[in-house]
Order: C-alpha cells, then sequence, then structure tokens
C-alpha cells in the first residue's frame, strides 16, 4: 500500500513538472462511445526483448498482435546499446549519421564535457530530427511516454505531451497515462505516441537471457501492461496501429569472461569514454603511438580499430563523437579495468557486433492499416522511421532507411 501511494505521488509530480498540455481533462468513455476516430499510431519499446522471448509461450498478448499483423527479427545498429539504437528507430539514421554514437560519448567542440542518458542538451540531439518533431511541424499532435531524447526542446518544438523519464514510474501508470491520453476528444488527442518499457532489460542484464523465473516474470508482466492497454482502448473503439520494437537482444555474460585494460595499459596512459561490452579509448595527448601500440594489435577475445579502420560491416566511425580507438570483445565477454563490484555471477549484456544473433532485436505491427501477413524478412532497424512516419501520414525526412520491408503488408 505505501509503495502504491509512493508511486501515486511520483506521477503527480511528474505530471506537474511537465511542460506540456496535460492540464486537458479527458471526458468520460461514453462521451466518446459514438465517435467515429480515426487511426492513432502507438510505437513501444521493449528495452532488451529478444525475438525468441515470444516463442516461450509467456506473451499471450504479443502473440496475438504478432498472429494478427506482422513480425520479424530486426537488425539493430552498432553500437547495440540503448540510447543509440531509440535514436535510430526514431530519426532512420544509423548512429554514425544521427550522432548519439554511445550511451556515453565525447565531442571536440565540447573539451571536458562527456555525454550521459540524463543529457538535455539540445547540442548532443540535434544532429537528426526524431519522428514527433518533425510530425508536430506538419501539425500531426504527439506525445511521448518516454523515449531517450523526448525531453529534448529542439528549435523550440516539443511533442504536444511528454514526461520526464523516471524509471520509478511503474509500468501500469505509463499504460493508463497513455489510455487517458486516448480519452480525449479529437482535438487533443495525440496521433502519435511513444511508450517505453525498461523491465525486460533489466531483468536480463541481472539474469541473463536463458529462461529463468525472474526473467520470464518481467517479460509476462509487460506482455500483461500491453494487454492491458489494448483492452483500454478498445473500449473506447479507439483503433490503433501498434508498431512494438526492441533496441537490441542480449548476450549471456560471466565474471569469468572479463578482459582488464590494465594488463594492455596503465590506465594513467590514456581516457576511457566507454567500458563494458565494447570499449572507447582516446589518448591523453596528441600523440597516438603509444596508445596504438598497445591496442592496435591482436588480443585474445577482442579486436581493436583506429576509427578511421573500423570494419564497414559496422558503419561506424564516420562520426566526430566516435572514440579514436574502438575496442569490441567477443560476444559474450566484457572489457573494464576493474570487474564491476555486481558480477557475480551469469548476467546479460548488449553493444556487441550488431551482426551477432544474440544481438537481434524483435519487431511487431499489428492494427487497421496492417494485413495479417505472418513473419516477415529480417530487416533492418532504420527503417522502422519510414513505417512510422506512413502510419501517421507525415513527410519523412531523408533518412537510412526506407519503407520496403513492409510495402506487402501495409493496406491501401
Amino acid at each position: 500500500m505505501i509503495r502504491n501511494i509512493l508511486q501515486v505521488a511520483a506521477a503527480c509530480a511528474l505530471l506537474a513538472g511537465c511542460a506540456t498540455s496535460q492540464a486537458v481533462f479527458a471526458p468520460a468513455a461514453s462521451d466518446t462511445a459514438r465517435e467515429t476516430r480515426e487511426p492513432v499510431t502507438i510505437l513501444i519499446s521493449i528495452d532488451g526483448f529478444r525475438p525468441d522471448y515470444l516463442d516461450r509461450g509467456i506473451t499471450p498478448n504479443l502473440s496475438a498482435l504478432a498472429a494478427s499483423g506482422i513480425y520479424a527479427d530486426m537488425r539493430s545498429s552498432f553500437p547495440t546499446k540503448t540510447f543509440p539504437n531509440h535514436w535510430t528507430l526514431v530519426t532512420g539514421k544509423t548512429p554514425d549519421n544521427h550522432g548519439i554514437v554511445g550511451n556515453s560519448m565525447e565531442d571536440i567542440a565540447r573539451p571536458g564535457q562527456r555525454f550521459t542518458m540524463a543529457n538535455k542538451d539540445p547540442f548532443w540531439w540535434d544532429q537528426a530530427e526524431p519522428i514527433w518533431i518533425t510530425a508536430e511541424k506538419q501539425g500531426v499532435r504527439t506525445a511521448t511516454m518516454f523515449w531517450p531524447g523526448s525531453e529534448v526542446e529542439m528549435d523550440g518544438t516539443r511533442p504536444s505531451d511528454w514526461w520526464p523519464f523516471s524509471q520509478a514510474l511503474s509500468n501500469d501508470r505509463r499504460v493508463n497515462a497513455v489510455a487517458d491520453w486516448m480519452r480525449r476528444p479529437a482535438a487533443t488527442r495525440p496521433q502519435l505516441i511513444t511508450l517505453y518499457f525498461d523491465t525486460v532489460d533489466t531483468a536480463g542484464h541481472f539474469y541473463g537471457p536463458a529462461p529463468s523465473e525472474k526473467l520470464h516474470a518481467a517479460i509476462s508482466a509487460v506482455d500483461k501492461n500491453i494487454g492491458s492497454l489494448t483492452k483500454q482502448i478498445a473500449a473506447l473503439d479507439q483503433p490503433v496501429n501498434f508498431v512494438i520494437t526492441s533496441d537490441h537482444g542480449m548476450a549471456e555474460t560471466h565474471p569469468d569472461r572479463v578482459i582488464y585494460l590494465d594488463n594492455i595499459l596503465p590506465r594513467d596512459k590514456y581516457r576511457l569514454v566507454v567500458d563494458g561490452n565494447y570499449a572507447g579509448i582516446e589518448p591523453l595527448a596528441d600523440d597516438m603511438s603509444m596508445v596504438n601500440a598497445a591496442f592496435l594489435k591482436p588480443h585474445d577475445n577482442m579486436e581493436c580499430w583506429g576509427k578511421a579502420d573500423i570494419p564497414d560491416r559496422l558503419q561506424y566511425g564516420k562520426n566526430a563523437r566516435v572514440p579514436s580507438i574502438i575496442c569490441l570483445p567477443t560476444t559474450g565477454w566484457v572489457v573494464y579495468q576493474d570487474k564491476p563490484e555486481w558480477m557475480t555471477g551469469i548476467g546479460g549484456g548488449h553493444g556487441y557486433n550488431h551482426l551477432h544473433p544474440d544481438m537481434i532485436a524483435f519487431f511487431l505491427a499489428s492494427g487497421p492499416d496492417i494485413a495479417g501477413n505472418g513473419k516477415i524478412e529480417t530487416f533492418d532497424n532504420v527503417d522502422i522511421y519510414s513505417l512510422i512516419a506512413h502510419l501517421v501520414s507525415v513527410k519523412p525526412n531523408p533518412s537510412d532507411g526506407d519503407i520496403s520491408p513492409f510495402k506487402q503488408a501495409l493496406k491501401p
């Protein structure tokens, strides 16, 4: 009971602090029951949801949506991290081209500063425009119940409704907020909504991607959340095109599979930009010779490149924010200066080669504008942007993807 009260209080505080139009009061469902409603599009991210999670018999709601529409394995972008791939999904560009090249990164234009996942400064985000900004500029109302970058004001524009991210805000409350948006009159009802769930990714990190009671509990809970959302919206006779994705997969990690950077070069000889499932390294001075000599040679269970020599298959290295040296461990291995205290047993991680099977992401789409074509061919996540733009009738900006993977499933 106390926890529920705290959650409600936290949600109210968030609501009060948002610079949005959330003061609009929704009419009761009975007031809108006879309204003829145009379809809306809800883009949902289940962070860290692997495609094989759908095959474990614990996702009846997601499975029903997949059966009524289309679903697929989806290739993530490198690095297979949360912020780069979420920004790819809503801009249609690879990290090299949209500028969010990692969860942690630096920029020579901001010496001494480092981007982290809490950063809302438009400087870091404005190399590409997300779909909600493009939509708002074209008169399409949007709302974001969390998404990396959704709190950033760009060119004086934000989503019409947005909530600042709080991991403490329960998935139930997130779902109910989206349902409440759907209860609004047509003039203030969003036509494009994003919704984000982080709990499956968290469970995957702690317990690994193999079947386990705790991971399956997280998967089942999110499936029930999606079931709750579909039921609430169906009660309103609101047609919805659901596009449900993940940002990356999950690979099993183990404390015995750690590469220690101190065994390669003393830590006072370079600056570590990012570590974990891949490493980004900068020299402490302009002279790269010592750092290159240490890292750009063969290593057990890891390969390192200067940014100009990163393999083309990764589509990474052109952006100025990419570190001078990238080290990519074998999938399932991690690279650190010190083993994290939390790494005591089998867990999960991502950030590896986006073409590795464990890093493949999940996709489904279902709704009035989607034919029930079943499983479609694997495609790249840069294509999601074009699908969303089509569904909400927005003219998209140039991107690295296109709508071709979905053409046979789109109703006229």
